[in-house]
């Protein structure tokens, strides 16, 4: 029956359609196809007489069909990479990354340097270097789970769960590797955990980031400048205190609101002419409400 190209086909493309929501396919699923009224048709044009099959068969059919029992995959997220917006932000970033690798130290194939385009300094020319950071969680228990043992060796228990973490967070250079001056580096080694060292934000990385520049300023006295880029992660988009922020923001005035606890109130806006500046807050000699937040519905207006 498999050698028919036609049925194969219409096999195939229901075996697609059941998986195409994430579900999972079973045996069963090829023996209700073949038993279905459209299959039974096309068989039977064919000359087949194949009521149903059974699982036995089916997990044959399966594997002839080049579908295998796996763990399944964890695909990438690509939706709306291809966004008008998203795709004018990667190539405004492209045509700025050109700028930036021009002044980069860079290597040919064959090891030798290829000096960036710069005015002379001590050691060669005054260039641009690329100071990557990421951060990288380790697992007490996280151990490799395959080992070579002898065939009387007995199971030994092992711990339930991941354990405690240890997170290490770095700066890296293709020049160096670590970003290091001597003794000097700008490395963290965190023990997170709510009983333990807490939880490394944002706070704690712009003060990693400090020592960073301050390592990189002493290692190059002044001979090459650093382009620091770190990836999107939630701690590294933090704002400032008062920067301004439409998240949670009431509708109407409300004296005491505020975009986030215990934080100071949001700097002046600017409305469309690009230079008028426009107060979030009533002033404080208003008639009625003195110093309170103007609301989305009042700004909205203004504007």
């Amino acid at each position: 029956v498999l050698d028919d190209e036609d049925i194969v086909r219409e096999i195939q493309l229901q075996l697609m359609e059941r998986t195409k929501s994430g579900a999972y396919l079973k045996s069963l699923d090829v023996v209700d196809i073949v038993s279905s009224p459209e299959l039974q048709e096309m068989l039977k044009e064919k000359g087949v007489c194949t009521p149903s099959i059974s699982e036995r068969t089916a997990r044959r059919w399966l594997a002839k069909l080049n579908w295998r029992f796996q763990k399944k995959a964890n695909g990438m997220y690509i939706d709306g990479h291809e966004r008008k917006d998203v795709v004018e932000y990667r190539q405004a970033f492209v045509k700025r990354w050109e700028g930036y690798e021009a002044r980069f130290h860079k290597w040919d194939n064959d090891g030798n340097e290829l000096r960036p385009r710069g005015f002379p300094v001590p050691g060669g020319h005054f260039r641009l270097i690329l100071v990557t950071h990421d951060e990288s969680t380790f697992f007490q228990n996280d151990q490799r789970k395959t080992a070579w043992g002898h065939k009387d060796d007995k199971p030994t228990p092992k711990a339930k769960g991941e354990g405690q973490t240890i997170m290490v967070s770095d700066f890296l250079t293709s020049e160096w590797g670590c970003l290091r001056d001597g003794d000097d580096d700008a490395q963290v080694i965190f023990k997170a955990g709510k009983t333990r060292e807490g939880w490394f934000g944002t706070r704690e990385l712009l003060a990693q980031v400090d020592r960073a520049i301050d390592v990189f300023e002493q290692k190059m006295n002044g001979t090459a400048q650093g382009l620091f880029m770190f990836d999107n992660a939630p701690s590294h988009r933090k704002r400032a205190p008062d920067a301004i922020s439409a998240v949670h923001m009431c509708k109407g005035p409300k004296s005491d609101w505020q975009h986030e606890p215990g934080t100071p109130r949001m700097r002046d806006a600017t409305l469309p002419d690009g230079l008028t500046s426009q107060p979030l807050y009533f002033p404080h000699d208003h008639p009625k409400m003195a110093g309170w937040f103007k609301g989305m519905e009042q700004l909205i207006r203004e504007r």
